[in-house]
This record gives structure tokens, sequence and C-alpha cells, in this order.
């Protein structure tokens, strides 16, 4: 469907649906994103669409948080504060940047550049604005988040999210 604005209600994801993409990208949805997307899936504008969507076009979706902060590493000198002496070669930088990155919490899209962090049994987690190292919260859970995304609801005044996840709560601004 293209994203031209406007957004359907596909019938929510079953458990064996949810389990399928678990297991073929590799991680689990939090609970709440879970329940989310068994209630409906929204299709069109910047949606993943779970159940349709290319394979690599998920999988796109799923890196473009670690590699934005790759881009920031190589050209932002962007340096995690967890991650200890920045190299001074670049690709060495980028290595590091790497095997650091393999072990902070997996980002799930929920919608364009939002994203909640994978993991069952999780939930509440602050929906997370991320371009490269730039990080906000753009919604304290994903309900709050998609009834004001959906413009059922007025955008309520910024609240500080409670940070949730390591890595990525550290960088919001």
């Amino acid at each position: 469907m293209p994203d031209d604005g406007t957004v359907t209600i596909a019938p929510g994801l079953t458990d064996e649906e949810l389990a399928r993409i678990e297991g073929e990208f590799g991680f689990e949805f939090a609970g709440d994103h879970r329940a989310f997307l068994s209630c409906g899936l929204p299709v069109g504008d910047s949606w993943p669409n779970w159940r349709e969507a290319p394979r690599r076009s998920l999988q796109q979706r799923l890196r473009l948080p670690a590699e934005g902060i790759l881009f920031a590493v190589e050209w932002r000198e962007f340096w995690g504060v967890d991650w200890g002496v920045r190299p001074a070669r670049i690709k060495d930088a980028l290595r590091s940047a790497n095997y650091h990155l393999a072990r902070v919490p997996q980002l799930v899209p929920v919608h364009s550049n939002c994203y909640l962090p994978a993991g069952r049994g999780s939930h509440s987690h602050p929906v997370l604005s991320v371009y490269q190292a730039a990080v906000n919260s753009c919604g304290t859970d994903i309900f709050g988040y998609v009834e004001r995304e959906l413009g059922h609801v007025e955008a309520a005044p910024s609240q500080p999210p409670t940070p949730t996840v390591d890595f990525w709560s550290d960088l919001i601004g």
C-alpha cells in the first residue's frame, strides 16, 4: 500500500504470525506492542506491514537505528558514553561501535522513524523517535502514541519519558 497519508487497520496478527515474524527476524515484540498488533495491523502511511511487506524492507527498517548510529560515529563524531575510548582510526571506531551496538536492545519499528524496544514480557516503554544519534520520546507508551498519531487525542504537553532501555534511553534529548 502506498504511503499516501491513509491508514487502514487490517485484522490483527495471529499468534502464529507473530511467532513467524519473531523467528524470521530474530527478536520478540514487547508485550504491549504484541497486544497492539494482535488487535489490528495498521497499514499505509509508513506503518510496517508485518504481514505483507517484503522481507528485505522489514530487515532494513529493523537495522535503521543501528545504521544511523554508525553514520553518526563516522560523520558526526558520535561515541557512546559507555563505549570506552574512541579508537583514532575510523575503521576501528566503526568496528568497536558495531560490537557495542550488537549488545544494545533491538528496536522494532512502530511507525515511520518511531520504535519500541524488543523483549517478550516487557511493556510500557516510551515510543522513541530515532534519527542517527538523535533520540526523542514521541509517546509515553504505544497506546498513547497510536491514539495521538491516528488523531484520536490531541498532543499532550511534553512530559519526560521514564527511561526504560539501556543505551537508547541515554540518547533521549
